[in-house]
C-alpha cells in the first residue's frame, strides 16, 4: 500500500484487468453489499414488507376467536405422569371443566358478579353455588356423594354428657328412632370410650372441658346447621325415660302446635315450678296455676307460655331466634326459660307441656361436681352463684336492648313489662 490507497486482492485485480462481464458478476456475488440497487428491487422489498405486516394484522385479530376447548394439554404441556392414584386415572375431566370455562369471556371473571341477595360476604358468587345451610348428616370417604346417605334424619336430639351418664343415656338413646341424629356434647373429655354402645357409631361427638350444654348450643347448632331438622331436642344426661316415646311426642307437638314444648316432668325431689310437673288428666297442658304472688299475668311465665331448660324441645323456626338470643358468655342458661316467649306468637298458645310422654328428673348435680374452688368457696357452690349472677346479668341485658330499641324508634310502651 502507497500514497495512502487501498490496494485490492490480486483477484479483484485480476477481474478489473479484462474479464469483462464475467468479472463485474464475479464481483456482484462476492461484494453484493457495494452493488447499487436498482427501483425495481426497491419496490419488490416495500411490497413484500407491507404484505407481511397485513398478514401478522389478521392473524393477531383473529386468535382470540380460536376454540381452546380443542387445546389438549395433557399431551403437550403437562408433562407425562401417572395421575391414575390420585384423580381416578383421567386427569381429563379435571382439566376439562377450567378449560371450558374459556368459550363465556366473563365466566371466570369474578368482579363481573354482585348479587346483593346472597348471605353477607357471597355476594361475588353466582347464587347457584351458594349452600346457605348445611346438615350434620355423617358422609363416607369413598363412592358417589350422591349416594352416601340410605336416610337423612328429621330430628336432632342432644345431650350434654359425662362418661359417668353413659347408662343413663344409654337407655335415652334407645328411645329415640333413626329419624333422629345423635350428637353428644361431652364435658369431660372421654369420647372413645362411648364405642361400647352400637348406636355410638352413628352418634356425632363434640368434646370441650367442663362447658354447659348452653355453650355447647351457641358454638354448633347454628340455625342454619340445623335446618333440615323439624324439631331440636337440647337435653341433660340426668333424665329418665321409661315412660317417654321419642315419636308419640312429636305427634303430639304436631297435634297441639307446640313451638316449644318439653315432656311432664316428675322427680324424686321438688319441683320448682309447678307448670312443668305431670298432669295425668291431660295429654297436653299450657297453663297453670301457682303460689300466690308468683304469677302477675296468668298468661306470662311461669302460669303460662313457660317450660324449663333441662328438656326443651323446639321446632327449627323458633330455634332460629332462641339462638339468636343466647348470649356467648352467660353459659348456664338461667332465666332463659323467662324469656322464650318471645321467640313465638301467641305464647301462650304455642308453649306447651306434653303430659303423656314424661320423664323423670334424676337431679344428678354433675356439672357442679365440675366447677373448682373459688375465693374459698366449695366447686358446686361457685357453681351455683354463677347460675344466680348469669340470670341478673341476662335480665339487665335484655330490658336495656328492649329500652334502646323503644327508645331509638319512639314507639312501643313507654314502660317494660317485667320480664
Amino acid at each position: 500500500m502507497a500514497d495512502g490507497l487501498v490496494s485490492l486482492p490480486h483477484w479483484m485485480e485480476r477481474g478489473r484487468g479484462g474479464e469483462g462481464e464475467r468479472g463485474e458478476k464475479l464481483r456482484n456475488q462476492k461484494w453484493g453489499c457495494f452493488t447499487s440497487i436498482r427501483p425495481t428491487d426497491n419496490m419488490r422489498i416495500i411490497l413484500t414488507i407491507f404484505f407481511g405486516v397485513l398478514f401478522g394484522f389478521f392473524i393477531g385479530v383473529s386468535f382470540p376467536t380460536l376454540s381452546l376447548t380443542k387445546f389438549n394439554p395433557s399431551s403437550t404441556l403437562l408433562p407425562e405422569a401417572d395421575f391414575s392414584n390420585s384423580y381416578g386415572g383421567n386427569i381429563e375431566t379435571l382439566v376439562k371443566p377450567v378449560l371450558n370455562a374459556t368459550e363465556s369471556p366473563h365466566l371466570n371473571d369474578s368482579s363481573k358478579i354482585w348479587a346483593p341477595s346472597n348471605p353477607r360476604g357471597a355476594e361475588r358468587l353466582a347464587p347457584r353455588i351458594i349452600a346457605a345451610e348445611s346438615d350434620l348428616y355423617l358422609h363416607r370417604l369413598w363412592g358417589n356423594p350422591n349416594e352416601d346417605l340410605t336416610s337423612t334424619p328429621k330430628y336432632l336430639v342432644t345431650f350434654t354428657v359425662g362418661y359417668d351418664q353413659r347408662n343413663n343415656i344409654d337407655a335415652a338413646v334407645k328411645k329415640f328412632s333413626e329419624n333422629f341424629t345423635i350428637v353428644l356434647f361431652h364435658y369431660d373429655g372421654w369420647t372413645t370410650e362411648w364405642g361400647e354402645f352400637e348406636w355410638s357409631k352413628r352418634a356425632i361427638h363434640i368434646s370441650a372441658p367442663k362447658q354447659t350444654k348452653w355453650w355447647y348450643a351457641k358454638r354448633f347448632l347454628h340455625p342454619d346447621i340445623v335446618a333440615p331438622y323439624d324439631y331440636i331436642f337440647i337435653w341433660d344426661e340426668d333424665l329418665g325415660v321409661e315412660n317417654f316415646d321419642a315419636e308419640r311426642y312429636i305427634k303430639l307437638v304436631r297435634k297441639h302446635g307446640l313451638e316449644i314444648s318439653q315432656p311432664g316432668i316428675e322427680s324424686k325431689t321438688r319441683i320448682t315450678w309447678k307448670m312443668t310437673k305431670r298432669r295425668d288428666d291431660f295429654e297436653v297442658h299450657k297453663e297453670t296455676d301457682e303460689k300466690p304472688g308468683r304469677c302477675p299475668d296468668p298468661h306470662l311465665p311461669p302460669c303460662a307460655a313457660f317450660i324449663e331448660i333441662m328438656a326443651p324441645v323446639f321446632s327449627r323456626d323458633a330455634w332460629r331466634c332462641v339462638w339468636y338470643m343466647l348470649q356467648n358468655d352467660l353459659v348456664h342458661g338461667w332465666g332463659l326459660d323467662f324469656v322464650l316467649r318471645k321467640c313465638v306468637e301467641p305464647a301462650d298458645d304455642k308453649i306447651g307441656v306434653v303430659d303423656s310422654q314424661w320423664v323423670v328428673h334424676q337431679s344428678v348435680p354433675s356439672l357442679r361436681n365440675q366447677g373448682e374452688q373459688y375465693e374459698g368457696k366449695s366447686p358446686w357452690r361457685g357453681v351455683r352463684e354463677r347460675c344466680l349472677n348469669e340470670w341478673s346479668m341476662f335480665q339487665d341485658r335484655l330490658a336495656h336492648a328492649e329500652r334502646a330499641y323503644f327508645s331509638s324508634t319512639r314507639t312501643g310502651p313507654s314502660k317494660l313489662k317485667s320480664l
